[in-house]
């Protein structure tokens, strides 16, 4: 592999999604030959001893800019330029296509002699406005490859592109550790602590924002206690959605049997998701397509613990399930799809398992993250 830098502002102790998928990629690469220029997560004192503490540990140089949000300037560009030259680096990899891969001809006229760029939710948002669409095409002109999550952002980012850098295009979703996800992950301790051992219990993990449907959850529950009525629906994560959440639970007479359990370290999410006899997450599209779900992780996650899957048809989030076989996808926002999909799965330990089984399998086979880094080494 060539001497990479990586230009990000998605990268730990900041939090999501994209952080996680970088970080995991950065691991599994070459440490003598790798460079991180990302911006800094946060300017309050323990935020950037927090970083600091963080880029100390890791294997791989970590150079922060103090900005919180880098920006495809020309002082951020002569930077990175000046990185790309001091450590000898000949690839570049952004970890978010949008808007740094601007700065891709300056690299390549630095040297840079690979250019990936990969993209994640949001560019598919971007490939339907005009002005972000022009940014987009400029892109995927100056780098070798933009990569994508699945099919749908592949088509969406795609229709922004030149047919000469669409053909260029190139697979690479994030994976799952399926050494820390397994079936016996500490589910049971999960279940003991909040007093859920003898109860059917339905987990949602994931930042409780609109998207993800933890409302459609919600009134989806008179449904399914009508039919199991010791369910418990555990929603796991913070976000700004919680006390609308909490409010419509209580309208729908059913908040005795929703556990909020807040902002969860990242080393006991295995043992929730474990707590769970089925997940589910009912992600539907917004905002005219703009709000729209990438992948959905979670899904593969939960599949590597051993659980079946009810995942909403927003975006890319079918990609990360085989409907009929490791879970069902279901209308985003139809709490009557979600209930009748999570009863057929509570009332049948037997498909459970079989779905569970398959979806520990199809992630051992598919979603390893040693497969994929060994995907990015190729592009780079």
């Amino acid at each position: 592999m060539r001497k990479t830098l990586v230009v990000t502002n998605d990268f730990p102790p900041r939090p999501g999604g994209i952080q996680a998928f970088l970080h995991n990629m950065a691991l599994r690469l070459d440490p003598e030959r790798l460079v991180v220029y990302a911006s800094t997560w946060s300017r309050t004192r323990e935020g950037v001893e927090a970083t600091a503490a963080f880029d100390a540990e890791q294997p791989f140089t970590v150079v922060r800019d103090r900005t919180t949000m880098l920006l495809p300037t020309p002082q951020t560009t002569h930077r990175a330029v000046g990185l790309l030259r001091k450590h000898g680096c000949t690839a570049v990899w952004f970890g978010a296509a949008a808007p740094l891969g601007l700065m891709a001809p300056a690299l390549r006229q630095a040297g840079a002699e690979r250019l990936v760029a990969t993209t994640h939710g949001h560019e598919a948002g971007w490939a339907q406005l005009p002005a972000a669409r022009g940014v987009l095409r400029r892109i995927g002109e100056s780098t070798d490859t933009i990569t994508y999550l699945g099919e749908y952002t592949r088509s969406r980012i795609a229709s922004a592109l030149t047919l000469a850098a669409a053909l260029r295009m190139a697979q690479l979703p994030p994976g799952v550790d399926e050494k820390t996800f397994h079936p016996g992950s500490g589910g049971h301790e999960v279940r003991d602590r909040l007093g859920l051992t003898d109860r059917p219990v339905v987990v949602c993990v994931s930042r409780l924002v609109p998207r993800k449907g933890q409302d459609t959850l919600i009134q989806a529950m008179p449904r399914i206690l009508a039919a199991e009525p010791e369910t418990v629906l555990l929603l796991v994560g913070g976000g700004p959605y919680e006390k609308e959440l909490r409010r419509l639970a209580r309208e729908t007479s059913v908040a005795g049997s929703v556990r909020f359990t807040g902002e969860v370290p990242w080393s006991e999410l295995p043992a929730y998701y474990g707590a769970g006899d089925v997940f589910a997450m009912p992600c539907r599209t917004r905002r005219g397509g703009l709000d729209v779900e990438g992948l959905g992780i979670v899904y593969l996650e939960a599949s590597a613990t051993g659980l079946p899957v009810v995942a909403g048809d927003s975006g890319g989030a079918p990609d990360a399930v085989l409907d009929g076989e490791t879970g069902w996808v279901v209308r985003g926002g139809s709490p009557e799809e979600a209930a009748d999909r999570v009863v057929a799965l509570l009332g049948d330990a037997g498909l459970r398992h079989r779905m569970g089984e398959r979806g520990r399998r199809w992630v051992e086979e598919k979603w390893r993250w040693d497969l994929l880094a060994d995907r990015l080494k190729e592009l780079l």
